[in-house]
């Protein structure tokens, strides 16, 4: 059975990917700075920074080219995204330490700062509950996490209606209709998308505090939170 994952094992999908997330997610090349502003708050100017799902490379470009003293380690678990990342970060990899894999392969840091961007929503909720535990355990306390990932209200009618602005942003974007409205099944079918109650209780009970909304932009929301003292 085809899973909505499999896109990030397919050579010519991935060849495409960038193309992808600016006609799907609101303000997402904003979302991005955003998401770097939110950790060079508190993280230093020699930050060692995590990054959850870094394939594609897309967020870490962005961290990199504006914060030129941070070192990051990024993980994946799919090679043909992280060898796009690799593609796209061009020079910048030489302060990038790329591993495939999950969370369980990343360097234990301690690290300053967190990102997981588009990622959470493809991962069941048991699995992303320990994700985001590994996550605090590498990071040091009051460390940063940005998370952003699908997640609007999973009650009818109000998740079919959030589906459908989904389909109509994306259509209104260029993408042909038909190729979304096989993603909003898929979507709909395979993916564990939470509430955002449901995700703002998990970062809590996965070890962060002060979680804040910062981005909204139809299905996808976005929090900052903090690495509890362990």
């Amino acid at each position: 059975m085809t899973t909505a994952t499999d896109v990030f094992k397919d050579p010519d999908a991935v060849a495409k990917y960038a193309e992808g997330p600016p006609r799907l997610v609101p303000g997402f090349a904003d979302l991005q700075r955003m998401a770097m502003l939110l950790l060079a708050e508190k993280a230093p100017t020699d930050a060692r920074v995590l990054v959850v799902g870094a394939g594609g490379g897309l967020e870490l470009k962005v961290f990199a080219q504006n914060q030129l003293g941070w070192r990051f380690d990024g993980v994946d678990p799919a090679a043909e995204m992280l060898k796009l990342a690799e593609s796209t970060l061009g020079s910048l990899s030489q302060r990038v330490q790329l591993h495939q894999g999950y969370i369980d392969v990343a360097p234990e840091g301690p690290f300053d700062a967190a990102a997981c961007l588009l990622t959470l929503h493809f991962v069941k909720p048991e699995e992303r509950l320990r994700t985001l535990k590994q996550i605090h355990r590498r990071l040091k306390p009051g460390a940063p996490l940005v998370v952003a990932h699908l997640s609007f209200p999973q009650s009818e009618p109000e998740r079919s209606t959030w589906l459908s602005r989904y389909v109509s942003f994306a259509v209104s974007s260029g993408v042909e209709r038909e190729k979304v409205e096989n993603a909003r099944a898929a979507i709909s079918a395979q993916l564990p998308i939470l509430s955002p109650e449901q995700d703002e209780a998990m970062l809590r009970e996965g070890g962060f505090t002060d979680v804040s909304l910062f981005y909204a932009g139809f299905t996808f929301r976005g929090w900052v939170a903090y690495a509890a003292d362990k």
